[in-house]
């Protein structure tokens, strides 16, 4: 792994497992210096990046969901591109389009931004779902079909959609299929009172208007570094009972008191995944089942739908998963 840029790893006879822990949480630190008071927010994108998914995150405008993807860019060497979406985005500005060159008197593809490795797609539900749906392709085969050739994209590739709350106004609910590519789901909320303070006076010593400056993160990982820590991670052991467990907790959805719409086989993947991840950045030797819970609410929120009965009694989709999350049993290794 390239740690050129990053500070010195202690313990030149630590192992691969152990240096890519050390690398991943280093990482971690870096954005701390960036986004204040969101640290699960960001333990969720680490998540995300090193399990090699997509990730989703709501809130509402301010809280600096573009600034953590600012500062994943400048900590990573990798291409970096966004797209806001807005009513009038058409599927070509995602994905390019050919353009008829006088010149050669021949059509040239002309690549879309999607063609990049941390792409951040701003305010996606603002789009009709028909260009939203231009991201469906790329975001599950890594690969975008232009004029009918299948090119694919750089690797690493990952996506950070960012949406508002859809009570807002202008906004388009995300369709059910294009939901369940992303692996991940992140709320993101007011920081608390201190965090905020902290955040306030870091902001106003600064001399850019209302905006952390990330120029000062440095770059701690390369390409080849996350495609190797996404190697790691899925070598990582993983006993069956927390293989049955997360399956478990996927199925436990389809049949579960308040809920109309259960998790397919694609969030029992993204349950495994995403704790080989966790365990990862947390320096485990191994997956617990600690791992899974951890990252449960994240993978099934936006694949679950409340029955009507309790949307009308203001019940959320957090306090069921809660209480299915206490109610089945974790394996005890």
């Amino acid at each position: 792994m390239s740690e050129s840029h990053a500070d010195p790893i202690p313990g030149a006879t630590a192992s691969p497992r152990q240096r890519a822990s050390q690398l991943a949480q280093a990482l971690r630190e870096e954005l701390r210096k960036a986004l204040i008071g969101q640290d699960a927010v960001i333990d969720g994108v680490l998540t995300a990046l090193i399990a090699g998914g997509h990730v989703l995150v709501e809130g509402v405008p301010g809280l600096g969901k573009t600034l953590l993807v600012r500062a994943l860019a400048r900590c990573f060497a990798g291409e970096f591109s966004r797209i806001q979406f807005t009513p009038d985005l058409m599927p070509s500005d995602v994905t390019g389009h050919a353009v008829y060159d006088l010149q050669s008197e021949q059509f040239k593809l002309r690549k879309g931004p999607v063609f990049t490795n941390l792409l951040l797609a701003d305010e996606i539900n603002r789009a009709p779902a028909k260009t939203q749906a231009a991201l469906l392709e790329v975001m599950q085969e890594r690969q975008v079909t232009l004029e009918g050739r299948a090119l694919a994209v750089p690797q690493p590739f990952l996506v950070m959609a960012t949406q508002n709350p859809i009570e807002q106004e202008g906004t388009y609910p995300l369709p059910e299929a294009e939901l369940d590519r992303f692996m991940l789901m992140l709320r993101m909320d007011y920081p608390d009172a201190d965090a905020e303070l902290r955040l306030v006076r870091q902001v106003t010593r600064s001399a850019r208007a209302d905006m952390l400056d990330v120029s000062a993160l440095r770059q701690q990982l390369t390409a080849k570094d996350v495609l190797a820590l996404q190697k790691i991670a899925s070598d990582l052991p993983l006993d069956d009972q927390v293989l049955d467990y997360a399956v478990r907790l996927a199925r436990a959805t389809r049949d579960w008191p308040g809920l109309a719409l259960g998790a397919g086989p694609r969030a029992s993947i993204a349950l495994v995944r995403g704790a080989r991840a966790r365990a990862l950045l947390r320096g485990g030797e191994f997956v617990t089942p600690d791992d899974v819970k951890g990252c449960a609410a994240d993978v099934l929120r936006h694949r679950v739908r409340l029955t009507p009965e309790m949307d009308i009694e203001g019940l959320s989709v957090e306090r069921v998963l809660r209480q299915l999350l206490d109610q089945v049993a974790a394996p005890r290794l």
